[in-house]
């Protein structure tokens, strides 16, 4: 007698099995109403081909073709289709010794069920579900859009005295040299609207255009074509600004605002993208303090400078950097632990990977506390956001917006287009950026790099980062002297000197905020 063919996938489970249960309401979520889920004990007598003791050792998925998978392939066979899930199948069909390994696990864990379900409530926790990220991104944009105004804004206030055309390097200039040097490469070596005008009034009307922009994003109004505004306005400033706009915050805010773009498409793959953003930043800001070879990181004796030594120390950095030696190195060591190990709990299950998101909000807190950064520190908590769920944040949300997205309904669907512009971009993204973190590990210093990350490399989409590499142990302040009577200087003129300030002195005289001091 042959098993009857069913009109959708059937799952069969033990439904004795408390652990199975979770996980099949698990699944269950996932797939929704495509696969039919059913305990053996319901069902057995209808497959008579399948002794009732395979039903008891092992799940079963039974496929409208009459096609019957077991064990770890039947699971897997759900999660197709879904990313990153999803590559759990791709792996077992193709890769050497994942089949035998993948078997060999399901079938460790179907007889030690206690153990399972430890380590199920373990790293996912007692209640868990599949991930939702729309209060996630949702919340994210928000902050995203705060970001932008404060940069277009700090910028701004900035702009004509630096780049304009009686600044310190006017723009004007600028593009003459590029022309000079490169002809007509240069409009896509560097990509700025201000190649149409860079007058001053353009330079202005630029950081007040980019700061509605960003209030649109914080209001949520017209988000994805603000969004795309948002990335080529301050992409033009980054270019624009020369040597006042080359700091890694604004590489890092050009990133995170390119992905943001396709974040509203919907599609998982983004979120991932943002994780391995974050994995990027955390991992490279340690992997190039080892490859420096700096002796005060190998010593642990980095932060015994940091705190004095850093741009712009506040008023609670001249606190720690009075902690104990001791203290400070053991700080210098977790700082590294931190960059250098944690990163890797980004691709851990639920509870690993907030434990590291926690971890990293602790480090970007009290680098935020202790130094000024502009929103280096704050840009980072934001992107941390993705290491955690809409279920981890519903409790830190607005009763409001969570309820807005509790049940997935107002999540956005993305259409088949623009599913498959945002797979195109994240396999360019992937690709470059792990050449760029494998170049940096690997400390190839040659200039060759693929034809792909060089045609990307001027929208700045992808970059490479690593604060702190190498540590200043020396601080100098600039002093500012002069003579009202011609007294101390031929013709009075001032003359300028770098000198040694104490660091108290430091935080005394400018408290949060300012690098020069005067003294008359």
């Amino acid at each position: 007698m042959q098993n009857p063919v069913p009109p959708r996938p059937v799952f069969v489970y033990d439904g004795d099995c408390d652990i199975c249960i979770e996980w099949v309401n698990y699944w269950r979520a996932l797939t929704g109403d495509t696969v039919d889920y059913r305990p053996y004990q319901q069902v057995a007598a209808k497959y008579p081909d399948i002794p009732s003791g395979k039903f008891a050792k092992a799940v079963h998925l039974i496929t409208p073709d009459g096609r019957i998978a077991t064990g770890a392939e039947a699971t897997f066979r759900l999660y197709q289709g879904r990313f990153p899930q999803g590559l759990l199948m791709a792996l077992y069909r193709w890769l050497p010794g994942f089949r035998p390994l993948s078997e060999f696990g399901y079938s460790f864990f179907s007889r030690h069920r206690g153990l399972l379900a430890l380590l199920t409530h373990l790293l996912w926790g007692r209640d868990f579900q599949p991930p939702m990220w729309t209060t996630t991104s949702w919340l994210f944009l928000r902050l995203l859009g705060l970001v932008y105004l404060g940069a277009f804004i700090s910028f701004g206030t900035q702009i004509t005295g630096l780049i304009g055309s009686d600044g310190i390097v006017p723009l004007t200039n600028y593009l003459a040299a590029l022309q000079e040097h490169f002809g007509t490469r240069a409009w896509s070596l560097a990509p700025m609207v201000f190649w149409f005008d860079a007058g001053d009034a353009m330079l202005a009307g630029t950081c007040i255009a980019g700061a509605l922009l960003a209030l649109f994003v914080v209001f949520n109004v017209f988000t994805t074509a603000a969004l795309l505004l948002l990335f080529v306005l301050y992409l033009s400033l980054v270019y624009a600004g020369q040597v006042f706009m080359t700091y890694q915050w604004d590489m890092l805010l050009l990133e995170a605002g390119m992905l943001a773009i396709f974040l509203r498409s919907g599609s998982g793959i983004v979120v991932w993208l943002y994780r391995w953003l974050v994995f990027r930043f955390m991992f490279l800001g340690g992997m190039v303090k080892l490859v420096s070879g700096d002796r005060t990181w190998d010593s642990l004796t980095a932060l015994n400078y940091h705190f004095e030594t850093q741009p712009l120390p506040t008023v609670a950095g001249w606190y720690a950097h009075n902690l104990p030696e001791p203290v400070l190195m053991g700080l210098t060591a977790a700082t590294l632990i931190i960059e250098l190990l944690i990163p890797f709990l980004i691709f851990a299950p639920r509870r690993p990977r907030m434990l590291a998101a926690w971890c990293f909000v602790l480090l970007q807190s009290a680098i935020l506390l202790t130094g000024n950064y502009n929103f280096f520190n704050l840009l980072t908590l934001c992107l941390c956001l993705f290491l955690f769920d809409d279920a981890a944040l519903r409790r830190l949300t607005p009763q409001r917006i969570a309820a807005r997205f509790q049940d997935g309904k107002n999540a956005p669907r993305p259409g088949r287009v623009i599913h498959a512009l945002t797979w195109v971009f994240a396999a360019v993204v992937l690709f470059s950026s792990t050449e760029l973190l494998l170049r940096v590990v690997t400390r190839d210093r040659s200039g060759a790099m693929s034809p792909v990350t060089t045609a990307i490399t001027p929208c700045r989409c992808v970059n490479t980062y690593g604060p702190f590499a190498v540590m200043t142990t020396v601080r100098h302040e600039i002093e500012i002297e002069g003579s009202k009577d011609g007294g101390m200087f031929s013709a009075a003129l001032p003359r300028l000197t770098l000198r040694m300030m104490s660091f108290a002195d430091f935080v005394q005289t400018n408290g949060f905020g300012f690098t020069l001091w005067c003294s008359m």
